[in-house]
Order: C-alpha cells, then sequence, then structure tokens
C-alpha cells in the first residue's frame, strides 16, 4: 500500500501548512517571520505576541497533527487495522513538513515540536506522559525551550523502541521496523531544526525562557 503511505504524507502536508502563528500574526498586522529569530513556531510567537498568542500557536499546530493522523487513521487506515497506526504515523511526519516547510511561505516554517507533540497524542500516547515530564522540567530547571523539544524527540524514539519490543504498540510484527524508521525521522528532523539551537546550548549562549529575543537566534 504504498499509495496509501504518499496519501498519508501529502495530507498531513496539507495540513501542516496551516501556520497558526504567522495567521495569528497576520490577524494583528505583523508579520511574525520579520520578529525575533523569524520562525513562526510557537516559542517565537510567545516572545513577541505573548502568552495568548503563544497559546493559540501551540494548540493550533498541535491540533493540526492531530487531525490529520486521525482523518487518515479513520479512513484509509480502516482498510487495513494492522497498518493504521503506521499511515497515521505517516500523516503526523507529514504535518511536520508541512509546517517546517511551507509552500507558500518559500518553504520557512517553524521546528515541527507541536506537530510532533500532536502526533505523539494520537499514535502512541503512551508516550505523552514522559515527554510533558522530561519538557516541563527541563525548562524550569535550565529555561531553555529548546533543550526540552529536544528532550522530547529524543525520549519519544527511546520510548517506541521500549514499546515495541514490549508489544504496547498495537502495531504488526512485520510493521514495528517502519514504524521504528519512521519515528526516527521525528527525532532526526527535530534534532536538525534545532541544531543552532545545540550549539548555543553547549556554549552557553542559548536564549532562555522569559529573556528577550536577541535578533537572528
Amino acid at each position: 500500500m504504498i499509495w496509501a503511505r504518499i496519501l498519508a504524507l501529502a495530507v498531513g502536508y496539507l495540513f501542516g501548512n496551516f501556520q497558526t502563528g504567522y495567521l495569528y500574526g497576520r490577524s494583528k498586522g505583523l508579520d511574525i517571520r520579520t520578529k525575533g529569530s523569524g520562525n513562526p513556531g510557537t516559542t517565537n510567537t510567545l516572545r513577541v505576541l505573548g502568552w495568548k498568542a503563544g497559546l493559540i500557536t501551540f494548540l493550533g499546530d498541535l491540533f493540526k497533527a492531530i487531525f490529520a493522523v486521525l482523518i487518515i487513521r479513520f479512513t484509509i487506515g480502516r482498510t487495513d487495522p494492522q497498518l493504521s497506526a503506521v499511515l497515521g504515523l505517516y500523516a503526523g511526519f507529514g504535518a511536520v513538513l508541512g509546517h517546517n516547510f511551507p509552500f507558500y511561505l518559500k518553504f520557512q516554517g517553524g521546528k515541527g515540536i507541536a506537530c510532533t507533540s500532536g502526533m505523539i497524542l494520537a499514535v502512541c500516547p503512551l508516550a505523552a506522559p514522559i515527554c510533558l515530564v522530561l519538557f516541563i522540567t527541563s525548562i524550569a530547571l535550565t529555561r531553555y525551550v529548546s533543550l526540552g523539544s529536544i528532550l522530547v524527540v529524543v525520549s519519544y524514539l527511546v520510548q517506541v523502541l521500549v514499546f515495541g519490543r514490549l508489544g504496547y504498540l498495537g502495531v504488526a510484527q512485520e510493521s514495528l521496523l517502519e514504524f521504528y524508521l519512521v519515528s526516527a525521522c521525528f527525532t532526526l528532523m527535530g534534532l536538525w531544526r534545532h541544531r543552532e539551537n545545540i550549539k548555543r546550548i553547549l556554549n552557553g549562549t542559548e536564549n532562555k525562557l522569559g529573556a528577550k529575543k536577541k535578533e537572528g537566534e
């Protein structure tokens, strides 16, 4: 069912193109891409427009991934229940790609963490509690949102490997390797999109939550 995987990616990508932060900023007469880091994701929207804008952006980006996953799972996923979770995973990854590389914004989007979180809730909710605890705890201790985001994508993959081994994913044995590989794509994408943040964390110059954001970071 190659066509089903391609369709799931395409549907996810279309949902991912709904750039909540950019659209919210436009409703306020502002192009969020011209402020702060220039990123239309949750963190930059929060810094530039405040907590309300940040929350709206996070929820919008979270639910667009959830909707993409559920639509695929309850349509083409029903034709093969054994592949439903895998197809949902493809839809979630499509949403991340659409968010990170929106075609109408010259492929300059966010970093995909809220979308990834939506995918986790819709496809592998067992992993959500630990991801949430690590995210909140790391930010509380360091005030680095980027570190919390990195821990989310890394811990998700680790949990998928563990849950798959224990048989808790609800995925057929013959599809487990594919599930692992697609899950690894989320982690690799998240790390790659945060590569500059990782460098700044290592050299101690990463901007902390609550601090004024420097242009270009």
